[in-house]
């Protein structure tokens, strides 16, 4: 117990350190894709279920629970998300004996092809662009004991809009301990979650034609600099709580608090109801205590279902999730996961 309280210490005086100065820099945040979730059960409890998630699906939501499952899994999701964008979510993972469990995972956003507009042509030239937005994610995670696991994500960014892009890499730190106290059941979790250098636009998109007024020559090109932004960092603390009726009934009750850079703190809520191990019902809601305007929460209420089911040794799960949505089309999530 000594131990684990010093690693949340530790956690807890890096995150200190690298919020000191930053405050809250509302809207400013880089690689917002790294803040859309995947996992039709972590969508379902609103991601309110950082310490009781497991497997491939918990590497979004903390990098520490991926050693909670055994064997080889492959993990595929798919979300209807705003603006008629679709994302999609792959991943593998294997648990070896001895060494730890590893994942990789590929999240990348599907969009429509966009006009080119320009002064002259504020309708369009003619030509098309396609944004290619993609994370690419390497996770290792590993039991210190049979109650507490650490993890880390390192994911890889790459974002392209026509004539400009930008790279970079983040990181998250994730650590969780199962039957906290000795009470069965009760979980606890803390992660930080993308932090890592700024991020900073490059590309012949950004250069432009002018004729400087202080000097005696013609039209020249100029290369604009584009400005450095902060990724989206977050810490996040949650606990969970499995009540075990009996044999064949179970429900988990789940809750996060996120402090973010860029945004108000989030308390998000989430349940679980399991029957058999094999028929799941979820829901979720989140609230943003600082934030007072209606409209700072675009998303509402979230449920879903599951259903895993055994092949003599091929385990299968199929999740759906739905996200209340104000202003766009409601979110719709499907995640099938075989594990071997």
């Amino acid at each position: 117990m000594k131990n684990i309280l010093k690693i949340f210490v530790i956690l807890a005086l890096a995150v200190s350190a690298i919020y000191a100065g930053g405050g809250v820099r509302n809207g400013t945040g880089a690689a917002s894709q790294l803040l859309i979730p995947v996992g039709a059960r972590g969508v379902a409890m609103n991601g309110s279920s950082l310490a009781g998630s497991s497997g491939l699906e918990a590497v979004y939501l903390s990098p520490a629970n991926l050693s909670f499952d055994e064997g080889t899994n492959v993990l595929f999701s798919h979300m209807s998300y705003i603006a008629d964008i679709g994302v999609t979510y792959v991943g593998v993972s294997t648990n070896i004996d001895g060494f730890g469990a590893l994942a990789f995972s590929l999240k990348s956003l599907a969009i429509d092809e966009i006009n080119v507009t320009t002064v002259e042509n504020p309708d369009g030239n003619g030509q098309t662009f396609q944004p290619t937005f993609m994370t690419l994610g390497l996770t290792y995670s590993r039991l210190l004991s049979d109650r507490i696991s650490v993890g880390l994500t390192m994911n890889y960014l790459t974002e392209k809009l026509g004539l400009v892009s930008a790279n970079n890499v983040s990181f998250d730190i994730g650590i969780t301990y199962r039957n906290l106290a000795n009470i069965d059941g009760l979980g606890l979790a803390l992660a930080l979650k993308n932090f890592g250098p700024q991020m900073k636009y490059d590309g012949s998109g950004l250069y432009i034609n002018a004729t400087p007024s202080s000097l005696e020559r013609g039209e020249a090109a100029y290369k604009r600099d584009a400005m450095s932004f902060e990724l989206p960092s977050l810490l996040e603390i949650g606990m969970s709580y499995n009540l075990v009726f009996n044999a064949s009934n179970y429900l988990q009750l789940a809750g996060t608090y996120q402090n973010a850079n860029y945004y108000g703190d989030e308390v998000r809520l989430g349940m679980e109801y399991g029957l058999n191990d094999m028929f799941f019902v979820r829901g979720g809601y989140m609230f943003l205590p600082e934030l007072t305007n209606e409209d700072a929460n675009i998303y509402g209420l979230t449920a879903g279902v599951g259903v895993k089911y055994d092949l003599g040794g091929t385990k299968i799960k199929v999740d759906y999730a739905f996200r209340q949505t104000k202003f766009f089309d409601d979110n719709h999530i499907f995640t099938i996961q075989i594990g071997l």
